[in-house]
């Protein structure tokens, strides 16, 4: 039997009970069986995978690749992720350098193939790295099942922490967020800005992110949101207007659980509540 999380409230509420539970829930969840084989064959076969074409070619091990970076809907594209591997880091030119998205770019940077220093593949811990964020991104599809702007919320507390404390964060704007698609979903729809604003020159949407994060949030760079409190105030101000704009209410697939935790249950068995067999 394998487990998924079911979360039976959307917004705000959601986010706040995900949150309660979530430590809980990745922990039974990271012990699926099919997790367990697809990690074990990762492990065992990677360090083979010497050259951008034979991880192409191994199905298995490129889907754990692309989904420890959230690429996991390019495992049908074989030349483009391969081209991207391929890719020479230290030309802007090149092809993985030109692409809008940064997480093409993080994702040839980990494998290493167009580095000057080679492939990365066979330092003690590169699998297990790939390994811890495959299993996250597993855990935030499955999320996603019951709640998407839950699975968006995931994310954008894990990568704009990162990002926050990065070299750099304060000096390169806003750009990062705006080179990661679900990261601009987040952070568009936590100051709410329309659909017409990706029309906007990139400059001008940097700027106008950056004085909406001001006014909205106190924030006056991206390095702020290493700080948690601001950080989980900008997520959860997107999940509540997601909701708000969806027409969200309680009457999920998880309605049952909500009720019978809202009846006093104690933390235990409120967690085991919210996890459903698949």
């Amino acid at each position: 039997m394998t487990f998924s999380p079911v979360i039976p409230l959307s917004g705000g509420a959601g986010w706040a009970l995900l949150q309660r539970v979530e430590d809980t829930q990745r922990q039974v969840f990271s012990n699926r069986s099919d997790l367990a084989r697809e990690t074990a064959y990762f492990r065992e076969n990677v360090s083979r995978m010497v050259e951008p074409a034979d991880l192409v070619a191994d199905r298995r091990v490129l889907e754990v690749a692309l989904t420890a970076f959230g690429l996991e809907e390019e495992i049908g594209k074989g030349a483009f992720v391969q081209r991207v591997l391929e890719s020479d880091l230290s030309d802007p030119g090149s092809f993985v350098n030109r692409l809008v998205d940064r997480r093409y770019r993080e994702f040839a940077e980990a494998f290493g193939y167009g580095s000057i220093l080679g492939p990365r593949i066979l330092e003690p811990d590169f699998a297990e790295r790939v390994v811890e964020s495959y299993n996250d991104r597993r855990f935030e599809i499955a999320v996603g099942e019951s709640d998407p702007a839950l699975r968006l919320a995931l994310n954008a507390r894990r990568e704009l922490a990162r990002l926050a404390s990065a070299g750099g964060a304060e000096d390169a704007g806003w750009f990062a967020v705006l080179g990661d698609l679900p990261l601009r979903e987040v952070v568009e729809g936590a100051l709410g800005l329309p659909s017409e604003f990706a029309q906007l020159d990139v400059d001008l949407q940097n700027q106008e992110i950056g004085d909406r994060m001001r006014a909205t949030f106190g924030v006056e760079s991206l390095a702020d949101l290493s700080d948690p409190a601001i950080l989980d105030d900008v997520v959860r101000r997107y999940v509540i207007r997601d909701a708000s704009q969806n027409g969200a209410t309680a009457i999920t697939p998880g309605s049952t659980a909500l009720t019978l935790l809202s009846g006093g249950l104690g933390g235990g068995a409120a967690q085991s509540l919210i996890l459903s067999s698949a």
